[in-house]
């Protein structure tokens, strides 16, 4: 008959089955009833098959189909229509359905991203069950070819490579139960391939095959045998079942098996449970019924769902149980780390791939083969050969020579001198350290090479010495401190390397830290070591028969060579005597070395660039190296250059930092030659940006005989050595590769080529071709290891002899890294050898050469784009390039100024902007210099003032204010700022003028003309005769003559200047600033800010005073930043000044005040559309800060931010700063930092001085953002006022600062001591009691969020409560005047502003009236309600005033004590007062 294939059950049938089991398992009917209704469903199937269904395809999905092998035999066997074996199949059905639905449990929910290599790949002969896969018959083979095939893809291990593991594959999926999972996988797919076919021998039979279709999965190994109990249990405890994302399909792969046993997880909520082991065939069935048709929706009148295995079920009660469970394993309240958000709208946004970013056009790239590896008839059978023929050969021949600091030679090694103390030390190693019956050194033992990097000979004698003793060298740095973190790491090698012995210097051991007695201890993390001096005195002379036995290079360890990761770990690189052989050959034929050629080396020789050409190639060609220590280098950074003048050296070895330096201290030396040089090779020339030094050099140095040619820079990598190397040629009419890419095509992983014109692109130039003997290709970063396209970013991956072979003692990331089979795009492996990571990112170009663009290691991923830290590194170098370096060099305030004249005098450092957007007037450094000596001149000369007087500016805010600042320091003077008075309310202003002249006891007041003439007016004249009290100076009429001498001020600690601002109760004092003060607040608002030279900064806020007056006045000066000055006051006739200079300028850090906020906010309302249409555009705007000294405003900054996010206005640019009197910046929201968070606290807590987080929206919940990160150097503490404790987290309590930028007292005539000492000077009263803080005043707490820093660091936040001195006690609890004004506000849509205050423990409150004044009674009883409704309090005095009542300073805070005293004195003149007393 013809061939037959055992036919599974239809769909129809088995979603009839499972509702026969739900039927019964709620008791719908009898266990009879059941029965009998199964058996009539498996007779009419029985009955169906016997006829020509039986010569069909089978029934199951096409995708199963595949997997079905046709039987050989012959006719049916009729002995399989007994009625007796159809009673027997029946029994044992019954059997299998005495069961119990399962007690519903919690799910586990299994990720569905990450996926093994099994999941990736599949056996030839085995395809994964697709569920979209097409239902054309295929070409099907025999069981024997499926196992040959099987056999064979097993015995290849390429195919089966940790490449394809991915950089998702974790530990647990390569190890399960002490073996190693792929292996286990692969024996069960054997297993399973096997029993499929066995099992379909016995399917004959109708009864017993259909039957046994009921016990078995058809998934996409095979089917299942009943004998296979552990296979059978994996469908249950969901171990099995992973989602292909390659291939689309549900495929199933059993766990290895631990043992007959079935070691079950908890069974699911919707699945069934047994302890039965029939029970487990039926489970595994019900299982793939839903994965065998996924798509289908419902079985008859049950509705599918999914369970948190991932098991399809078919059931209708299943799904409200689930539904059940699903909601009470949600948590009753989430985590608080939820509510460190920010509430944001675009947080919510998905990120979306951008339709327009560059993709990859070129075709696959074909790896670049190096030139062959030549054979030379004189190359030595190995390294120790090659030195063993020129100690005997060339004795005398100089092999090292070492310099000291002063660049002279120290100690010449001759190849004599080198083989005969290595051989003296080897023979130390094997027969002088133990016993001869129990040595402590083997050969292939490792050990240490502990040696400074000023001592050369010592390390390479050591090393050689080791080499000839056949012990594994591993170098290491000298351990600077017993708790040294980087040497601990060092430690935790030494350790899995089983290193028991160090052998260091005399030197080098002398200098070691060494305990009490005299022994070296133990180091933190280290093993315990014998330390061994290497010193010919130190050891004994072997007997004249012993000789080292050298043999040809082999597989053995060589030297195992450490590797630093970006997160601090160590490595060790193992690396053979065969590859360290090869390696050198191939330096060789790329570097072209001969014989007896001089070699200056700059690198560390014990690692590296330095190690493979200083101490290993140049003994293999017997050549002299000239080795410069680094000690040298930081005095002379010359010495390597006059040292290939001096030796006449034809290769360096040299950093582009070396190169850098060199430039910096040439000074136009007349005795400098290079013309020797036909090599100069640049060690890191893979970096981006080391091409620059190459060209600086260049450009300097080809007058000095250097020619283009001779600069080679090389790729290379622990991992895989050397990469690719430019080679010499003499022919210089080739010029070197060089590419300009466009830095956003290269986030992106593609190559553009950019012209240099743009400031975004990138010029890299190639290492070189491929190292002879390599073969290298590039491939996808991340996931399976594909070959990239030509045009296409990728890691460089080498398959060469002349590599590291594993990472010592880590076998599952030298699996990782050294066992790599890349494959094309069309799934074949492109060699049957395994390739090696080199961590170098980058791209073949024409010709072969190679192009690097960055390292594996410094790759971010930020909003799906990378970058990489050499670029970054590239970027801050072209932004502020290194010139100078000032180390322990303090420069006072005013001495700035002079020095940014003499280096960058024409350097714009201000523009003022007027109403119209134009530039009325700007200062370059130069200019500023002059016009502050002449204003030297002026108070010297017509003044009369002497160093240490006291002077008070009020100007404009323009650049008169900043040169009068400045002339004041230049003549030595104490000076302080202020708002001068405004000319429509001079009778208000001008008190205030006054009064701070005689609080700081000014000598003279320097002001403008037109202030000048508004003081002699007769309305001021009537006020304040100013005149009879002080001098006043014009500074507008400057002298022509400069000063004869120049004050130049010597304390750091010496006053600067004097902060005048006007406190929340409304009180004048002064806060002294020192010049240390000054410059470190200066250096830290750079480094928070990232304020470089090319900046462009606009200021619109208070300029007199606090942070603003930082900003605006210092430093620009310091850091020569442009800084764009656009005066507040210009707002109220243009209100989108301020927007249209930003957007004009191109400004990327705009710093504003709470009332411009305000202003702009309200008045530009509704025409974003009309500044859209004129070109508006604030994409630019990285950072908009709120200069503020209080709590920040949600409300107006989202406000803000969503208002202009149409003009593109990014909406976490928006932040704010806090500072206070005794710091003026204390927080300061930079652009590396965490975005700002918000938490939700209980404002019933917060009344008694507690801190208790709640959920959003939860009721009295208030929302608190972050004032900003804290800038570096700031401390922080939380204690309580009254006490002056230390407070714990749960808390609120007083602001404390601790910061060398804190200022000095305040400055009063009055002789307020006390109050000076407790503001500045206050220590806390148990705890940390050394510590001086200074109170800001503030009440506010902190909190450690889960957000990192640019450090990696997690975040504390700072979040600021309100004023302490405006906190209102009340009923025995804390207020805050804000909380309640904000409640009063939100009462009545005429209440325009609001402001609360205490008098005689009643409350008032005052609001502004936007409307007719027939609505003021209305918003008395909706006033008292708010209140009474929130906060529980009863109003005493309801104050309704017209607009512009309440007072505000300019910071746009509320002066809430100067309203109280015009309540009290009856000056507010209200609309209506309402009182209840």
């Amino acid at each position: 008959m013809a061939d037959r294939e055992a036919s599974p059950i239809p769909l129809e049938i088995r979603a009839r089955l499972a509702e026969l089991e739900l039927e019964l398992s709620e008791g719908d009917i009898t266990q009879r009833g059941y029965e009998k209704k199964r058996f009539k469903l498996i007779r009419a199937l029985v009955g169906g098959m016997e006829g020509p269904m039986s010569h069909r395809a089978p029934l199951g999905p096409p995708s199963a189909a595949r997997f079905h092998r046709r039987r050989t035999s012959g006719t049916r066997d009729e002995r399989y229509r007994s009625d007796v074996h159809t009673e027997a199949v029946q029994a044992v059905l019954a059997r299998h359905v005495e069961r119990k639905m399962a007690v519903p449990m919690p799910s586990k929910r299994r990720s569905l991203v990450v996926q093994t290599s099994m999941d990736a790949y599949t056996p030839p002969g085995l395809s994964p069950l697709c569920s979209d896969s097409s239902s054309g018959s295929e070409e099907e083979a025999g069981p024997g070819d499926d196992t040959s095939s099987m056999e064979h893809w097993m015995s290849r291990p390429s195919q089966l490579g940790p490449a394809h593991l991915g950089s998702t594959s974790s530990s647990s999926s390569s190890t399960q139960s002490g073996g190693s999972g792929n292996a286990g996988r692969l024996a069960d797919s054997l297993a399973h391939t096997h029993i499929s076919h066995l099992a379909h021998a016995h399917l004959g039979h109708p009864h017993l095959g259909q039957s046994h279709h009921l016990s078995q999965s058809h998934h996409g190994i095979g089917h299942l045998s009943l004998k296979r109990k552990g296979a059978l249990s994996v469908a249950e405890n969901g171990g099995s079942l992973r989602r292909s994302c390659e291939f689309g399909s549900d495929m199933l792969w059993p766990p290895p098996l631990e043992s007959e046993e079935n070691h079950s997880a908890p069974p699911d909520v919707t699945g069934y449970s047994s302890d039965s082991s029939h029970s487990h065939t039926e489970r595994h069935h019900m299982s793939n019924m839903g994965t065998i048709a996924r798509n289908t929706q419902k079985y008859g009148n049950a509705e599918r769902m999914e369970t948190g295995d991932g098991v399809p079920v078919s059931s209708r009660v299943s799904a409200k149980i689930q539904q059940l469970v699903n909601t009470l394993k949600q948590p009753r309240r989430p985590p608080l780390r939820e509510f460190f958000v920010d509430d944001f709208d675009e947080l919510l946004e998905v990120q979306q791939p951008d339709p327009n970013q560059p993709r990859p056009e070129g075709a696959e790239m074909m790896p670049v083969r190096g030139e062959a590896l030549g054979v030379v008839t004189n190359w030595p059978p190995s390294l120790e050969a090659a030195l063993q023929r020129w100690g005997t050969i060339s004795p005398k021949a100089p092999c090292l020579t070492s310099l000291d600091t002063a660049g002279k030679p120290l100690y010449v090694l001759t190849y004599g001198k080198l083989w005969s103390r290595s051989m003296k030390l080897a023979y130390n190693i094997l027969h002088k350290l133990g016993s001869k019956q129990e040595p402590m050194v083997r050969p292939g033992d490792r050990v240490a090479l502990v040696f400074p990097n000023n001592d050369p000979v010592a390390f390479m004698v050591a090393f050689y010495g080791c080499l000839l003793a056949e012990v594994v060298p591993v170098p290491i740095e000298v351990p600077l401190s017993r708790k040294d973190a980087g040497s601990q790491q060092i430690g935790f090698l030494l350790g899995s390397c089983g290193v028991t012995v160090a052998l260091t210097s005399d030197a080098c051991h002398k200098g070691l830290p060494k305990s009490a007695t005299g022994e070296i201890p133990q180091f933190k993390g280290w093993p315990k070591l014998l330390w061994f001096v290497t010193e010919s005195k130190h050891l004994s002379k072997p007997p004249r028969d012993w000789f080292p036995h050298i043999k040809d290079a082999n597989n053995d360890t060589a030297y195992i060579e450490y590797k630093t990761c970006k997160d601090g770990s160590v490595l060790g690189v193992t690396v053979t005597r065969i590859a360290l052989l090869t390696h050198c050959q191939a330096l060789t034929q790329s570097c072209s070395y001969t014989e007896a050629e001089t070699i200056v080396d700059v690198l560390d020789f014990k690692k590296d660039v330095g190690l493979w050409h200083g101490i290993l190639t140049s003994v293999m060609n017997m050549m002299h190296v000239i080795s410069v220590p680094y000690s040298l280098m930081k005095v002379n950074p010359l010495s390597w250059i006059q040292k290939v003048c001096q030796y006449k050296a034809k290769v360096a070895c040299v950093k582009s930092r070396d190169m850098h330096w060199a430039l910096v201290a040439h000074k136009d030396q007349k005795d400098i030659n290079l013309s020797s040089l036909r090599m100069l090779l640049v060690a890191d020339g893979s970096n981006p940006w080391s091409i620059s030094s190459c060209d600086a050099f260049l450009n300097v140095f080809q007058t000095k005989g250097l020619r283009a040619e001779v600069i080679c820079p090389c790729a290379s990598s622990p991992e895989a050595l050397t990469v690719a190397i430019r080679r010499p040629v003499e022919d210089s009419s080739q010029p070197p590769g060089r590419g300009v890419l466009s830095m956003q095509g290269l986030s992106y992983g593609v190559v553009r080529v950019d012209t240099e014109e743009r400031l975004s692109v990138l010029t890299v130039q190639d290492v070189g071709t491929v190292t002879p003997g390599g073969l290298v290709c590039v491939v996808k970063p991340e996931g399976v290891p594909q070959l990239c396209q030509t045009d296409e970013i990728g890691e460089l991956c080498v398959c060469s002899v002349s590599t590291g072979m594993s990472y010592y003692g880590l076998t599952g990331m030298t699996k990782n890294t050294f066992e790599v089979y890349p494959v094309s795009s069309s799934g074949g492996l492109i060699s049957e050898y395994a390739f090696i990571r080199t961590g170098l990112l980058g791209f073949i170009g024409p010709g072969g050469l190679a192009f690097i663009t960055g390292k594996m290691d410094g790759l971010i991923m930020v909003s799906g784009r990378r970058h990489n830290a050499d670029d970054i590194v590239a970027t801050a170098l072209a932004v502020e390039p290194m010139k100078f370096v000032y180390r322990g060099r303090f420069l006072f305030t005013h001495t700035h100024t002079q020095w940014r004249a003499q280096t960058t005098p024409d350097h714009v450092l201000y523009t003022h902007t007027h109403t119209h957007t134009a530039v009325s007037n700007s200062l370059t450094c130069l200019q500023l210099h002059k016009t502050h000596t002449h204003t030297q001149a002026l108070l010297m000369e017509r003044g009369g003032l002497q160093e240490g007087d006291h002077t008070h500016t009020h100007t404009p805010p323009d650049t008169h204010l900043i040169a009068a600042f400045y002339g004041c320091l230049y003549a030595g003077c104490d000076t302080h700022t202020h708002t001068p008075p405004h000319p429509q309310n001079i009778s208000t202003t001008l008190p205030t003028v006054k009064m701070i002249v005689e609080v700081s006891h000014s000598s003279c007041v320097m002001t403008t003309a037109v202030i000048c003439k508004l003081l002699r007016s007769k309305e001021a004249m009537a006020t304040v005769d100013i005149r009879t009290h002080t001098h006043t100076q014009d500074t507008d009429d400057l002298p022509k003559k400069k000063p004869h001498t120049h004050t130049h001020t010597t304390n750091p600690d010496g006053l600067a200047y004097l902060d005048f601002s006007v406190t929340h109760t409304h009180t004048q004092a002064g806060v002294q600033m020192s010049h240390n003060a000054v410059d470190t607040h200066t250096h830290t608002v750079k480094l928070q800010c990232e304020l470089y030279p090319s900046r462009e900064v606009a200021h619109t806020h208070t300029h007199n005073c606090g942070l603003g007056f930082v900003l605006w006045c210092l430093c620009s000066v310091y850091y020569t930043h442009t800084h764009t000055l656009i005066p507040p006051v210009e707002l109220e006739s243009n209100p989108a000044l301020w927007l249209l200079a930003v957007s004009q300028l191109r400004v990327r850090d705009t710093f504003c005040s709470y009332s411009v906020m305000t202003h702009t906010h309200t008045q530009l309302g509704l025409q974003t559309e009309a500044l859209k249409a004129r070109g508006l555009d604030l994409s630019r705007v990285r950072a908009c800060v709120v200069v503020a000294e209080e709590r920040p405003r949600m409300a107006l900054t989202h406000s803000f931010s969503k208002l202009f996010k149409d003009l593109g206005l990014h909406p976490r640019s928006v932040s704010t700063a806090f500072g206070c009197r005794v710091n003026l910046a204390i927080c300061l929201q930079g652009t590396s930092g965490p975005d700002p968070t918000t938490v939700y606290v209980d404002m019933r807590a917060l009344r008694h001085d507690r801190v208790r987080l709640v959920e959003r929206g939860s009721p009295h919940s208030l929302p608190l953002m972050e004032s900003g990160k804290i800038l570096p150097g700031v401390r922080i503490i939380i204690a309580n006022p009254e006490t002056k404790g230390p407070l714990g987290d749960s808390h609120l309590g007083e602001i404390w600062v601790h910061s060398a930028h804190n200022g000095s007292g305040y400055y009063s005539g009055y002789g307020e001591e006390v109050l000076q000492s407790d503001h500045f000077n206050s220590r806390l009263s148990f705890g940390d009691t050394q510590t001086v803080w200074a109170r800001t005043g503030y009440l506010g707490f902190l909190r450690r969020t889960e957000l990192t820093d640019a450090n990696g660091e997690r975040h504390d936040a700072l979040f600021v409560v309100g004023a302490l001195e405006e906190a209102m006690e009340l009923r025995g609890m804390r207020y805050h005047p804000i909380d309640i004004e904000t409640s009063v506000i939100r009462a009545h849509k005429s209440i325009m502003e609001c402001a609360v205050f205490t008098w005689t423990n009643l409350l008032v409150v005052v609001v502004e009236l936007e409307g007719s004044e027939q609505e003021a009674l209305d918003l008395v009883p909706m006033v008292t309600k708010a209140v009474l409704e929130e906060h529980y309090l009863i109003v005493g005095v309801v104050v309704v005033t017209d607009i512009g009542v309440i007072p505000i300073n300019s910071r746009g805070e509320k002066q809430r004590m100067h309203l109280r005293d015009g309540f009290l004195q009856d000056q507010l003149d209200p609309i209506y007062v309402a009182y209840n007393m």
